[in-house]
């Protein structure tokens, strides 16, 4: 296991990181049985979704083993049916069971009979899989699913890569560092994202978690990317919904997971950067922003630089990092912060998966909540079907109220 992995998996005592990735399908299936056992069948085929943990002590890192794919990875709820709403309430419950990384990777939520799932009349059915991030960042998770759900396509191995020798490795990075600095002070490289002043949407979570998700069709989304149309939207409803409980919405921004291949032999690539969302200008210049600030951090990131810091970071000996993961402390606070949210904004692939029988409608995730988030959004699109979720806490977060405000800001 890498060293990004390892603090993945660690950190999850600290603060639960559990991913949830919702499927939707456009049916519900008679033999809820046999589905499952061929969702059962298909997992056992791939080397990938047999994965689970193995620790051999504290001196070095954990490592990756196979097993057989259990009965347990599949649980069945509500066979009697529910419907949309009252399936998004059940996925908030399931973030109170955190898996247990060394007895399985993952897990599969199946839902047979919902009603009123977007897009639908009749019943449809919902499978959640729920994945430790340690596993899986949001490309391989989909990937993974995308095997689980009849996509025939192999999952991307990781490649087998070696540590190297810290001293070494680090004297290289503050080398690329220090090359880092001089070409982002002439102007060669953009500079790195300012921070953002707390909101109360920043302030820690206390009251019972909350979700809501809406599809729309790829062509309401005006703009280069669905990423930059979606933030463009959540830019106006953060600052309407902030200036409406009498605070200051400048300055805002957000989170976002950007892929990134510095480390070819982890689970998880990706780096988060810190996007403004510019509230205080019209829909097309923001978008203009917006582009120019994702680009920018993208040829932040491919500079030497930032591959040096991963492979020192990669070559820190397990002792070490296993004590900074424990002297991590939850609950110190920041003035500023990356950004205000989080946007998590995933294509999923195409419409090609099912579950007995049936077609799948949409996806969505909902990214988790944080020490410092209150409020996080996800943006996930399979064909050209795009689900917007919000997750929000809320005692810090009038989720109705900012429900409106987002679906108001978005193309009509």
């Amino acid at each position: 296991m890498t060293a990004v992995d390892a603090q993945m998996l660690w950190m999850s005592a600290v603060i639960p990181n559990d991913q949830f990735l919702l499927y939707a399908f456009a049916g519900s299936p008679g033999d809820v049985d046999g589905a499952v056992a061929e969702l059962r069948s298909r997992a056992q085929a791939c080397d990938e979704l047999r994965l689970r943990v193995a620790d051999d002590g504290w001196w070095r890192y954990p490592r990756w083993g196979r097993a057989e794919v259990g009965s347990g990875q599949f649980v069945v709820h509500h066979t009697e049916g529910m419907d949309w709403q009252g399936c998004l309430r059940a996925i908030v419950e399931l973030g109170g069971e955190q898996l247990d990384l060394y007895r399985m990777a993952w897990r599969a939520h199946v839902f047979p009979r919902v009603l009123g799932v977007p897009g639908r009349t009749g019943d449809g059915s919902v499978i959640v899989v729920q994945m430790g991030h340690a596993f899986a960042d949001n490309n391989r998770g989909a990937a993974l699913c995308g095997a689980l759900l009849g996509r025939d396509r192999p999952v991307p191995i990781p490649v087998a890569a070696r540590r190297g020798f810290l001293p070494a490795l680090g004297f290289s990075a503050a080398l690329a560092h220090r090359m880092l600095v001089r070409d982002t002070e002439a102007g060669l490289v953009p500079g790195p994202p300012a921070g953002c002043p707390v909101r109360s949407i920043n302030r820690r979570p206390n009251g019972t978690p909350a979700v809501r998700t809406l599809t729309l069709h790829r062509d309401r989304l005006a703009g280069p990317t669905v990423t930059i149309a979606s933030l463009v939207a959540i830019g106006e409803a953060m600052a309407g919904y902030l200036a409406g409980h009498g605070e200051e919405p400048s300055r805002l921004g957000a989170e976002v997971p950007m892929a990134c291949m510095l480390n070819p032999a982890g689970h998880n690539n990706f780096r988060n950067v810190g996007i403004a969302l510019h509230p205080d200008v019209g829909p097309a210049r923001r978008a203009e922003l917006i582009a120019a600030e994702l680009s920018a951090q993208r040829r932040r990131g491919r500079h030497p630089a930032m591959r040096a810091s991963a492979a020192a970071s990669a070559a820190i000996p397990a002792p070490l990092l296993r004590w900074g993961v424990r002297h991590f402390d939850p609950d110190a606070r920041s003035e500023t912060v990356t950004g205000n949210t989080v946007v998590s904004s995933v294509n999923r692939g195409p419409a090609d998966l099912s579950f007995g029988g049936f077609p799948v409608a949409l996806t969505a995730g909902y990214p988790a909540l944080s020490p410092m988030m209150s409020l996080t959004h996800g943006v996930h699109g399979i064909g050209d079907t795009i689900a917007i979720s919000v997750h929000a806490d809320s005692d810090n977060v009038d989720i109705d109220d900012y429900w409106d405000r987002l679906q108001a800001a978005l193309p009509g």
